[in-house]
């Protein structure tokens, strides 16, 4: 299943201690192993249940050149074929991972006249919830398949996101997080048996809608929701 976590907001105590923190809240999601990216902008950690390449696959995975980081829950139905496209235009492959295949389109897009995520996560056919670091301009970006199959949440504090993960319950962890009601989303589901708001049960996080990728600058705090 896998889980991901990050921490975008300095204020919340030691980096390394809280992501930690955060990461062990989804344990469940991911029993076979953990990874960790921390410097002094963010924090990343997931928990991972190995399914594709366990010898290989594990995460963070990171660009040769370590400009890119990436953390992945999900699986991608045509990574093989993804691949193959690659490997004709000279990529080469040091796993079995569809984990692999994002970070080289990533990255060939990053690199491109275009430099658009949305060219990525288009071609992707497969549930996935993902963080992309880009450790030299020092933006992440955050994307959530379709459907919506794998969830991803974002507390925003102050007009700025403060983390992110898989399940509310890891913003619990941290220091300044207060689980508030939020009346409104409880109406709707109470109403509709559905809440349409982008906005959960907890005043101040939301989702990830699906389809969308969220791309932050850590250098201000912007962030902006992108429908692909």
């Amino acid at each position: 299943m896998c889980g991901i976590t990050g921490i975008t907001d300095k204020q919340i105590e030691k980096l390394e201690v809280a992501i930690q923190k955060m990461t062990k809240c989804i344990a469940h999601r991911g029993p076979d192993d953990d990874g960790f990216y921390v410097d002094d902008k963010v924090a990343l950690g997931m928990r991972r249940l190995a399914i594709i390449d366990l010898a290989t696959g594990r995460q963070p995975m990171s660009s040769k050149d370590g400009r890119f980081v990436i953390f992945f829950n999900g699986e991608i139905y045509n990574y093989k074929e993804l691949r193959a496209k690659l490997e004709k235009n000279g990529e080469q492959f040091s796993t079995q991972s569809d984990t692999e295949v994002i970070l080289k389109l990533f990255e060939r897009e990053a690199a491109g006249s275009r430099g658009e995520p949305a060219e990525v996560f288009k071609d992707l056919r497969g549930m996935f919830a993902l963080s992309i670091y880009d450790t030299v301009k020092q933006k992440l970006v955050l994307a959530r398949d379709p459907f919506g199959i794998k969830p991803l949440y974002y507390w925003e504090r102050g007009n700025k996101i403060a983390a992110f993960s898989s399940e509310i319950k890891s913003f619990l962890s941290l220091k300044g997080f207060h689980a508030e009601v939020n009346d409104q989303a409880v109406y709707n589901y109470l109403s509709f048996q559905y809440n349409p708001l982008d906005e959960t049960f907890f005043k101040g996080v939301y989702k990830v809608p699906p389809g969308h990728y969220l791309a932050l600058d850590l250098k201000t705090g912007v962030f902006e929701l992108t429908r692909y």
